[in-house]
């Protein structure tokens, strides 16, 4: 007998993590304590629960922008080394504790440089709390690894700058580059010359595309740019047509990205609140599994949707009645598609992920 699926055992389950901000899945309680530490002032409320609400509601409000005005706070209380390190180690552990066993975890460096940190500190600081927190899980019988993927801030002229700095730091385990923000009035392509120099330094990286904008953010990202993975891309659906009789027709754009195989991080929760879908049941996700894209399932901001991988599965069996093996199919997708080399994916998949899932299903 198979194990039922239920919200605890899908913790049980070993998951894979491709897009989670680093600055957006604090723990309440540690924003209040850093505040208290650094001396930022500002917070809404000093009660952790009180705190945890009120990011949530202030982050489910349909708009990017001002999902996005909800980071004021967690990157106030993250300019100090201590607190990099304090925040990155607890991320570790929250993860672990959650059933991740491989996370990339992404932060911009230059939003954490308001304290007089330069930008090596500032990564330094990051690269030790995942180390620290990684110790800590394997004293508790547990295991996860950590990769960092640093973004530049699209709205800003520092993207060639980070690549370099991911380059730099890559044998440290920062395993690639991402440009996040606004979509709308700042393409990928204004960043052209920073994926040139990390595609001729054999460096990975993806791109926020699709989410807040449509095809076009997603074209660049992939034709223009070299995307090897698109965050969010919800929007792909824009280019697939389903008439009255349920048959299903592909553009172009939507063909490319499946024959490719681009990997998808996709992000249930983050999505309603951005306004990206309008309800879970109506979520691309269902429609683009169904059409076997390469699909992942992922948290985004932790914090500011209140939830985490396994209450994204929780939700996603409850809608669409994913079973073990969509879970696992998931899952499989999400590590094929990490920058880590080949044979530490096959390691994982093979040694973790499969045996986890043959449990669960047998």
């Amino acid at each position: 007998m198979a194990t039922p699926v239920s919200f605890d055992t899908i913790r049980s389950a070993p998951k894979v993590l491709l897009h989670d901000h680093l600055d957006g899945g604090l723990r309440p309680q540690t924003v209040i304590d850093l505040a208290a530490e650094t001396g930022y002032s500002g917070l809404p409320h000093t009660d952790a629960a009180e705190l945890g609400e009120w990011f949530h509601r202030a982050a489910d409000s349909g708009s990017l922008e001002r999902y996005l005005e909800t980071f004021s706070h967690t990157v106030g209380v993250m300019q100090t080394p201590d607190a990099l390190v304090r925040v990155a180690a607890e991320c570790a552990e929250d993860l672990a504790a959650d059933g991740v066993v491989y996370a990339e975890v992404r932060y911009a460096p230059e939003l954490f440089q308001d304290g007089g940190m330069t930008i090596d500190e500032v990564v330094q600081a990051v690269q030790d709390g995942f180390r620290e927190g990684e110790r800590r899980v394997a004293e508790s019988g547990k295991r996860i690894r950590i990769g960092t993927l640093l973004c530049a801030m699209r709205q800003n002229a520092r993207a060639t700058e980070i690549a370099n700095l991911a380059v730099r730091y890559r044998d440290a385990e920062v395993v690639g580059f991402d440009i996040a923000g606004p979509e709308a009035g700042f393409p990928p392509t204004r960043n052209l010359d920073a994926f040139e120099y990390l595609r001729q330094q054999n460096a990975h990286f993806t791109i926020h595309a699709g989410e807040a904008f449509g095809l076009p953010s997603i074209w660049e990202a992939i034709q223009h740019c070299g995307a090897e993975r698109l965050g969010h891309g919800v929007r792909i659906v824009d280019d697939i047509k389903v008439d009255d009789n349920g048959e299903v027709q592909l553009g172009r754009l939507a063909s490319y990205v499946r024959d490719r195989r681009i990997p998808l991080e996709m992000c249930p929760s983050s999505n309603l609140q951005t306004g990206a879908a309008p309800s879970l049941a109506e979520h691309p996700i269902g429609l683009l599994a169904r059409l076997r894209f390469r699909v992942t399932v992922n948290t985004d901001n932790r914090l500011m949707s209140h939830c985490s991988m396994s209450s994204e599965f929780h939700a996603l069996h409850e809608t669409f009645g994913y079973d073990w093996a969509d879970m696992q199919w998931f899952t499989v997708n999400a590590m094929k598609s990490s920058f880590l080399g080949f044979d530490e994916r096959l390691a994982i998949i093979n040694d973790v992920v499969k045996p986890g899932y043959a449990r669960l299903m047998a």
